[in-house]
């Protein structure tokens, strides 16, 4: 696996060739920590993130595909108590639904084959209320091409799915249908976009007020998908109460 062999020499990017954006960022991130939170980590790679949340959170979950970026997470992390490595499929997480007060996914939506699914996957791990927040390299505004760091890992093997500008990046996620998406740009060598999205809890204020629980597939639709296709999808055939609810109360 080309990751896990990237990972011998990952540091070196993350602290020397990009070091002053992944400093940034990674402070950028840990600002939306609070001290009582429990976190998970998708794609934490070595610990570059996972190095700044974990003095901020109650507990931190530090996730990754490769074994060789989770042994050399280990190393770096090892003297966070609160901090705990595993090996985890961002497109299937092993959690309950709403788990975690915080959701990151650094630097891993643009080498997915279907990053919307992995999306709603973020998003179903993050309880209503909390954020799933979402740094990705970016590609300077008109620059026409690739970094030079992006090429040489595609030289080498690593597949990346998407190329996104800042632009590019915000209308992929808006395309997500998500709402309350707040962008950070941190600008250097090689510019990261963050997006931080705040999960809706519209839905769950309904549910409360109504006393009653929607089937989590209705759930997920409500959660993903824009307000025209909400009402689309229920006619008023079948389901009066809720078209009502998307037209009127979900915005």
């Amino acid at each position: 696996m080309f990751w896990d062999i990237a990972a011998n020499f990952y540091d070196i990017f993350e602290n020397y060739y990009n070091g002053e954006v992944n400093r940034k960022l990674a402070l950028q991130v840990a600002e939306f920590i609070e001290k009582d939170d429990r976190v998970l980590e998708c794609a934490c790679g070595t610990g570059m993130i996972t190095k700044a949340i974990a003095p901020k959170c109650r507990e931190l979950i530090a996730t990754d595909y490769s074994e060789g970026m989770l042994r050399q997470a280990k190393r770096n992390c090892a003297s966070f108590k609160n901090v705990k490595i595993r090996r985890a499929d961002i497109m299937k997480l092993n959690c309950k639904d709403g788990a975690f007060d915080k959701v990151v996914a650094g630097n891993v939506i643009h080498l997915l084959e279907k990053p919307y699914a992995a999306m709603d996957e973020l998003m179903r791990a993050c309880k209503n209320g909390g954020q799933v927040i979402i740094p990705t390299y970016v590609n300077k505004e008109n620059s026409g091409r690739p970094s030079i760091f992006i090429r040489f890992l595609e030289k080498f093997g690593a597949d990346f799915k998407k190329q996104f500008d800042f632009s590019s990046y915000k209308l992929f996620m808006e395309k997500t249908g998500y709402s309350n998406i707040r962008y950070i740009l941190v600008e250097g060598k090689m510019p990261c976009a963050i997006a931080v999205i705040t999960k809706n809890t519209q839905v769950k204020e309904w549910e409360n007020s109504q006393g009653i629980r929607l089937p989590k597939e209705v759930l997920k639709t409500f959660h993903h998908k824009t307000l025209e296709e909400r009402a689309a999808e229920f006619s008023c055939h079948h389901f009066p109460l809720l078209q009502l609810f998307a037209f009127g109360y979900l915005l």
